[in-house]
């Protein structure tokens, strides 16, 4: 298994808004699962997107928290379990800062919301009629990673695979890693409409949709910016 634990992509500022998301996530997620696990699949259930609820904008529950379109941004800040929690907070860290640096703050984060509301709509549009609720930051992050891949293509990424007993640490370039990762988030989302549903509860068309949302709205800006540069005298 590879897990990436650091970049050599020093940020010049520092990312507050990356650190504010990671603060936020890690409050919303033990608060929800201070009440206990019916507590906390009430919350799922109610701010979860739910992507049939979505398609006809009605509650399937009654009692509902909020309205079938305010989950789009509710269900970005949920989490199913701890290991979901630090997995996403750990990519957002490694890839945020410098993606965050780029943008700015403000824009930074008008990217993150954006990216995880794509996420959602792209899920929703290949699984319309699914009545399973769906929560992680996991399409906000792959909207940075889409990023990242387009602005720093050649940064370095320490990672370490352990397989059993054994254990090496080796760099290799973003694009080679995050490249790899989408292909394989490409290939289980194929698979999983193969099957008609969702392959081992994971909206792999969310990681999908938010990563591409980033490469192609960070390659837009760019060429602005190009285009921009080229106008001053």
């Amino acid at each position: 298994m590879f897990f990436p634990f650091k970049d050599d992509n020093p940020s010049l500022k520092s990312p507050y808004v990356t650190l504010g998301i990671i603060i936020l996530n890690v409050i919303i997620y033990f608060f929800s699962i201070s009440g206990g696990l019916y507590n906390f699949q009430t919350i799922v259930i109610n701010y979860g997107l739910i992507p049939t609820e979505l398609i006809h904008m009605q509650n399937l529950y009654s009692s509902p928290a909020v309205h079938p379109i305010t989950t789009i941004f509710t269900s970005m800040f949920l989490h199913a379990n701890l290991s979901h929690l630090v997995g996403n907070m750990w990519y957002l860290w490694i890839f945020g800062d410098n993606v965050e640096d780029f943008l700015g703050h403000f824009n930074f984060l008008l990217f993150y919301i954006a990216g995880g509301i794509c996420a959602a709509l792209i899920h929703t549009m290949f699984n319309p009629t699914s009545t399973m609720p769906v929560i992680g930051a996991s399409g906000a992050v792959s909207a940075v990673l889409g990023a990242y891949m387009l602005l720093y293509p050649n940064a370095r990424v320490y990672v370490l695979f352990f397989f059993i007993f054994i254990f090496r640490i080796f760099t290799m370039p973003a694009a080679i890693l995050i490249g790899f990762w989408i292909f394989f988030q490409i290939i289980n989302g194929l698979t999983s409409l193969g099957a008609g549903q969702q392959l081992g509860g994971v909206a792999w068309f969310a990681h999908i949709g938010g990563f591409f949302y980033g490469l192609y709205l960070i390659k837009f800006v760019l060429k602005s910016r190009m285009r921009y540069n080229k106008l001053e005298f």
